[in-house]
């Protein structure tokens, strides 16, 4: 009787010791910095499956997460819309699953002389990402505006986001265009910084979408068709994160510091509610990312890959 209770014993230790064996890690990619806040609920409780488990993970930089998808390592990561359409367009089975972040630009300057957009004409800018959603951005609505980007208005790149703010506050520079937290930092470090007008409300009157897509959630089509299942418990984890990030800023803040995302807990929190996180599926965000390529496509169409991407480009659960 022993040996039998001895055997089965063993047989389930077995038993469960190939089940792990055969478990099937998936891993989120997120980024550091801001566009990874969105994630910090799954970077502490990702979820898992009976047969899967996910770990959420953040790479230092968007070159290192689009190295991950051109050689078919990460199945599912955040990328810019553009970069994620460049790569499409170059051949990988990628498809966008959701938006994760929108509009969050902001226009910051010192000078009591401007008060709309009309008034950058002549102006100094400094702009963080030349060839990124941000420059585009601000140069359709510089052109709404009546400004010529070559040639009415000096736009400089010169400086990364940390650098843009830090120069605001410094009194370096007198404007930027700054995505959160950075506009935040600025602000909160010198009174007289000020934003004279919605970079948002500019975009939608300049003809685009309410908002403009930031960050996206993509996937790998071949792993989506193999574990739907897994994509469909990865979408509803990330967007249970991104609600429990808006609802619970300075816990967020904190999960954000203790992910090492590269920023502390005060900034993140305070930035949140200014951020834009939010989850809209691929076919409800498809109007706002055309909008968005459209743009592209008149300044540099080579940074989408020459095309608006087609209809697969789009996850449908």
């Amino acid at each position: 009787m022993m040996r039998n209770t001895a055997a089965l014993a063993a047989a389930a230790l077995l038993s469960a010791g190939a089940a792990l064996c055969a478990q099937e890690k998936v891993v989120v990619y997120g980024l550091k910095g801001p566009s990874g806040i969105g994630m910090a609920k799954l970077f502490e409780s990702a979820p898992v499956g009976p047969d899967f488990a996910v770990e959420a993970q953040a790479l230092a930089s968007a070159d290192l997460m689009v190295a991950r998808f051109a050689s078919g390592q990460a199945k599912l990561g955040i990328l810019p819309p553009n970069v994620a359409a460049k790569l499409a367009a170059a051949g990988k089975p990628l498809c966008v699953a959701a938006v994760v972040g929108e509009g969050m630009l902001s226009f910051i300057t010192s000078d009591p002389s401007i008060s709309a957009v009309a008034d950058l004409s002549g102006k100094e800018v400094y702009v963080a990402g030349q060839g990124a959603t941000p420059d585009f951005v601000f140069k359709k609505i510089l052109l709404s505006a009546g400004i010529d980007p070559e040639k009415g208005i000096s736009l400089r790149y010169s400086m990364a986001y940390p650098e843009m703010a830090q120069s605001l506050i410094a009194g370096k520079i007198d404007s930027a265009v700054l995505p959160e937290p950075f506009a935040t930092l600025a602000l909160k470090g010198k009174a007289s910084l000020r934003r004279p007008f919605d970079v948002q409300a500019e975009w939608a009157k300049a003809g685009g979408s309410p908002s403009y897509p930031m960050t996206v959630l993509v996937v790998d089509r071949t792993f989506a068709e193999r574990r739907p299942d897994i994509v469909k418990t990865v979408l509803a984890a990330y967007k249970e994160s991104v609600e429990w990030t808006v609802a619970n800023p300075r816990l967020a803040g904190e999960a954000a510091e203790r992910a090492e995302l590269g920023l502390k807990a005060p900034l993140a929190a305070a930035a949140i509610p200014n951020s834009a996180y939010v989850f809209v599926g691929a076919q409800e965000a498809r109007p706002a990312l055309e909008a968005l390529y459209s743009v592209f496509l008149a300044f540099a169409p080579a940074s989408i890959g020459g095309k608006l991407p087609d209809d697969s480009f789009y996850y449908r659960p």
